[in-house]
């Protein structure tokens, strides 16, 4: 949990992701188109990969992946991020975590 407290302070945008989940991509595709550049974790990539997708899952994540925080905070997988997209609360979000700029 330490490690994964952290990895999401590194950034104001982290994702957890693996590179054979489809909705992973969707969401390093969605930010990208934002003009956001987060601090990407693939965690089937990683040699500890295994053991962050356990403390994401101790932490709620359920798929474990992807996972975002912004801010350091936990926003969820695709569902909840699409949906804040589609409400139009996604982009202040991000502004107000220093993330987009315009």
């Amino acid at each position: 949990m330490e490690r994964v407290s952290r990895m999401v302070a590194e950034k104001p945008v982290v994702i957890f992701s693996k590179n054979s989940c489809c909705m992973s991509h969707t969401i390093k595709s969605l930010f990208c188109d934002l003009g956001v550049h987060p601090a990407v974790h693939e965690l089937d990539e990683m040699q500890r990969g295994r053991e962050i997708e356990s403390a994401l899952s101790r932490l709620g994540c359920n798929p474990t992946v992807p996972a975002v925080f912004i801010g350091g905070e936990l926003v969820g997988g695709e569902n909840e991020v699409m949906s804040l997209h589609l409400q139009r609360s996604l982009k202040p979000m991000l502004k107000r975590a220093g993330a987009l700029w315009v």
